[in-house]
């Protein structure tokens, strides 16, 4: 179980779809002239060490390498649409990946628990009053910027090929052919997705601030932020667990939730969408395959 819950990440990009194995990581995406054209490249060491077996720890050391992958992956996807050649490596990708990291914490962690430290000054909230607001404007804010970033042009494009992603894995996982008119007949949702944990972790964090108590607004403001890496640890073993118990009742109750926010962050593709992510599926699969294909032989 563990390759499925590491090896199909799917990611949209520009046009395109990323898919994630446990050797390599394929891009396909959509030319100027509309042929499909894919990227593959060896996944980092980072997915053979033994940091991959250390529970928690793993979770933010394949989430941060995941960002790298996601941020490069947007870059190749628009050099191919634009036919520029412009590269996104070394310090620049990580400066990239670091401002994007920071305005999600910005936003998504400082912010509330800036309000909610205003709320107990201003409004007479106890702590946990406090942090139990703080933990609603968050998951609320979290919907709220998911549905609105939806009306943009490009962001439903991306949600649309986030769809296609869903359905080509639930396809190869229910033993189906992989063609678009196939795929196109399963369902967008899939519960080891990548807003699965940001749910979880916005509720997680709801849960572990709220017992934290009443704290002076700067270690409120501190904790938020170093706390964020105990957090990810979690959601992600808990997005673990889930996907390695979808047969039990309970789970498939747990994650509903978790299913219900992808309907946000996916819309129905178009067959050229899915044969797009089938491209990069089966790219993904045959670098996957290779070494032990050259073995054999």
């Amino acid at each position: 179980m563990e390759d499925k819950i590491i090896t199909y990440g799917g990611q949209a990009v520009l046009e395109g779809v990323m898919m994630r194995g446990r050797r390599a990581v394929a891009i396909a995406m959509r030319a100027p002239d509309g042929e499909i054209v894919t990227h593959v490249e060896k996944l980092g060491g980072i997915y053979q060490s033994p940091l991959k077996k250390i529970p928690f720890l793993r979770g933010l050391v394949l989430l941060w390498d995941a960002m790298i992958l996601g941020t490069r992956a947007l870059t190749i996807s628009a050099n191919v649409q634009t036919g520029e050649d412009e590269k996104l490596e070394g310090p620049l990708l990580y400066l990239t990946v670091g401002l994007s990291l920071t305005f999600g914490i910005a936003l998504f962690f400082v912010l509330p628990a800036g309000l909610a430290a205003l709320g107990e000054k201003y409004w007479a909230l106890s702590g946990v009053g406090a942090n139990l607001l703080e933990g609603l404007v968050r998951l609320v804010l979290l919907v709220l910027y998911i549905w609105a970033i939806g009306f943009m042009k490009d962001i439903r494009r991306v949600y649309a090929y986030h769809g296609a992603e869903h359905k080509t894995i639930n396809a190869y996982e229910d033993g189906a052919a992989l063609t678009p008119e196939n795929v196109a007949h399963y369902s967008l949702e899939h519960p080891r997705c990548g807003t699965a944990f940001l749910l979880t972790l916005v509720l997680a964090s709801i849960l572990l601030f709220t017992a934290l108590g009443p704290m002076p607004l700067f270690w409120r403001l501190t904790s938020r932020v170093l706390l964020l890496p105990v957090l990810s640890g979690l959601a992600y073993e808990y997005i673990r667990w889930t996907a390695e118990h979808l047969d039990t009742p309970l789970v498939r109750l747990l994650i509903r939730p978790n299913l219900a926010l992808q309907r946000l962050t996916t819309r129905e593709p178009d067959l050229d969408m899915l044969a797009v992510s089938i491209a990069a599926f089966e790219a993904m699969r045959a670098a996957d395959r290779a070494p032990e294909e050259e073995a054999a032989s």
